[in-house]
């Protein structure tokens, strides 16, 4: 309940950043407990995203953790050591992606097909998950459960709502990614472009309609950067948290790719 009320307190962005710090902490743990006697199948070895003065953006990023209360810091250097298991917590995952909904509601109704999608195939995946807590409590395990029932490619899967929410973080890093690199290039653009290079290729034209039709209705991107800013930042620490964000999001994302190939899921497109 603590932490809970403590990210409360925090903008979507940091909040973000602590749910990942807290995720990697779970990725490693099962690394270090099952590296004897697993095979590995992902390795969290993106290069770290750096800050202006050439330090490593994530260096910073502190989680309590959950079980112990005691503040422990994950940094890139120590994600680039860690060869992880095939093991992707799925609750943390899901949270991850809630946040990502909060910061979607923030560029408006332009979103909202988005966000629908993004909360539909989480639901998906947690009713999964309740169903058998200790089974599905790693996403790995349920795109097995799927491949081995041959219904991976099927609409209402839980490995293709995996995808999509791969591809969803795809696209929220690249736009991010953009705001804090191109702050006057205007929202309308920064979307437009984020989303040609990581959802239009996968998309059919219907679902690429509705995206085109939504672009008119972003906000300014300086109102965008405001909404996302912590009252009392000033746009460095903001470049900054973007930075810590993107450094521990993107090696996630590598992994999640390379999971999704193994399986033969990368190639799925919708309608």
């Amino acid at each position: 309940m603590k932490r809970k009320r403590e990210m409360e307190k925090k903008t979507e962005i940091k909040s973000a950043i602590q749910e990942l710090s807290l995720l990697i902490k779970l990725i490693r743990r099962a690394t270090l407990s099952n590296n004897n006697n697993s095979n590995s199948v992902m390795v969290l070895s993106s290069p770290a995203a750096t800050d202006a003065d050439g330090t490593t953006a994530a260096a910073d990023a502190v989680v309590a953790t959950a079980d112990a209360g005691v503040a422990d810091v994950v940094t890139t250097d120590q994600i680039q050591q860690e060869r992880v298991v095939s093991y992707i917590p799925t609750r943390p995952f899901l949270s991850i992606c809630t946040l990502i909904i909060q910061v979607l509601d923030k560029i408006g109704p332009t979103m909202a097909v988005m966000r629908q999608d993004i909360h539909k195939n989480v639901q998906r995946l947690e009713m999964l998950c309740d169903s058998d807590p200790t089974t599905y409590s790693n996403l790995v395990e349920i795109l097995n459960k799927e491949a081995v029932e041959r219904c991976a490619k099927k609409g209402d899967s839980c490995s293709k709502a995996l995808l999509w929410l791969t591809r969803t973080l795809d696209f929220t890093a690249a736009l991010l990614e953009k705001l804090v690199a191109e702050p006057r290039e205007s929202m309308e653009q920064i979307v437009a472009n984020s989303y040609e290079t990581t959802l239009k290729p996968w998309h059919g034209w219907i679902s690429a309609s509705a995206y085109k039709v939504a672009l008119k209705l972003v906000p300014e991107t300086g109102t965008l950067i405001l909404l996302l800013m912590d009252k009392g930042d000033d746009i460095d620490s903001f470049k900054n948290d973007i930075q810590a964000f993107i450094s521990l999001l993107l090696p996630l994302l590598e992994d999640l790719h390379s999971t999704l190939s193994s399986f033969r899921l990368e190639k799925v497109k919708s309608t």
